[in-house]
C-alpha cells in the first residue's frame, strides 16, 4: 500500500498495541504517510512511545484531551507547525463507563450519557473543524472515524455505546456535507467485533465472537490489519470519490437476517 506517500497524517486514539488506531497507524506508515499519534492522557504516553518508535518514520506525538478545546487547539498547533498542513485525520475515540454499558439502558444516568455522546460523537465535530483549515490548505483531505453494527442494532451490553455511535454516523453525513466543498471527505468504517481494550469492557463479547463466527457470511470476524487496509482506502486516493458512508467491515455479518 504506497499510497499516502508523501501525506501528512493525525490518528487520535492510539491506547495499545491491540487497538484499531494502532494497526491503521502501521498501516498508514507503511504506505508512506508522515504520522502524528495522539493519546489521550498520560496512562497511555508509554506505550504510545513505545509504539511509535516501531514505525518507519518516527511519528509526532501529542497528548490530546478531546473534551477540552484548548487541548484540541493545542493538538492542531503542534501538527501544523511540525507538517505545514494535513491530509487526513483518524478519529479513533470512544467511551462509556463500565456502569453505563453493564447496567440495563433504561438505567443510563444524564451524566453517563452526555460523557459518551460528548467523548465518542461530539469530538469528531470538534477534531474536523481543526483539521478543516490545514486539509484546505493542502488542496482538500479526508477524515475517518469507526464505529460498531450497534448504532443500528441491539447487542447485549452495548448500550449507550450503542446510541453514541449511532450519533457518530450521523455526524458523519453532516460533516461530509458541510466539509465536501473544501474536497474533505467524511467517512466511518464499522468493524465487526475484534479484542480491543474497548472491547475487552463489555460483558460476555466473547459470546458476540463467536455469534459471528457462526452467522458471518465468511464464517468468521475481522482482523485488525483488515480494518486499517479499509481504513486506508477511503484515507488514500482509491477512495477519492467517496463520503458520507459508513463501510461495512465485519466478514458481511451486516447482511444477513439469521
Amino acid at each position: 500500500m504506497g499510497d499516502l506517500a508523501g501525506k501528512n497524517g493525525l490518528i487520535v486514539g492510539v491506547a495499545n498495541k491491540r487497538s484499531l488506531a494502532w494497526a491503521i497507524a502501521r498501516a498508514a506508515d507503511e504506505a508512506g504517510a508522515r504520522l502524528t499519534l495522539s493519546y489521550a492522557t498520560e496512562r497511555f504516553e508509554a506505550n504510545a512511545r513505545k509504539l511509535a518508535d516501531t514505525l518507519a518514520t518516527p511519528p509526532q506525538l501529542v497528548a490530546c484531551d478531546v473534551t477540552n478545546d484548548a487541548a484540541v487547539a493545542e493538538l492542531y498547533r503542534q501538527v501544523d507547525e511540525t507538517h505545514g498542513g494535513l491530509d487526513f485525520l483518524v478519529h479513533a475515540v470512544a467511551f462509556a463507563s463500565r456502569e453505563a454499558i453493564s447496567a440495563p439502558f433504561l438505567e443510563t444516568s444524564r451524566a453517563d450519557f452526555a460523557q459518551s455522546l460528548d467523548i465518542s460523537a461530539y469530538s469528531l465535530v470538534a477534531l474536523a473543524r481543526g483539521a478543516a483549515p490545514l486539509m484546505e490548505r493542502r488542496g482538500g483531505g479526508s477524515v475517518v472515524t469507526l464505529t460498531y453494527l450497534g448504532s443500528e442494532r441491539v447487542f447485549p451490553h452495548y448500550n449507550v455505546m450503542g446510541v453514541a455511535k449511532a450519533a457518530l454516523e450521523a455526524t458523519v453525513r453532516y460533516l461530509a456535507n458541510d466539509l465536501g466543498p473544501l474536497n474533505i471527505r467524511v467517512n466511518a468504517v464499522s468493524a465487526g467485533p475484534i479484542k480491543t481494550l474497548a472491547a475487552s469492557g463489555i460483558p460476555e463479547f466473547s459470546r458476540i465472537l463467536q455469534h459471528y463466527r457462526e452467522s458471518a457470511p465468511l464464517g468468521r470476524t475481522v482482523d485488525a490489519d483488515e480494518v486499517a487496509a479499509a481504513a486506508c482506502f477511503l484515507l488514500g486516493p482509491g477512495g477519492r470519490g467517496v463520503t458520507g458512508e459508513v463501510l461495512m467491515v465485519d466478514g458481511g455479518y451486516h447482511a444477513t437476517g439469521m
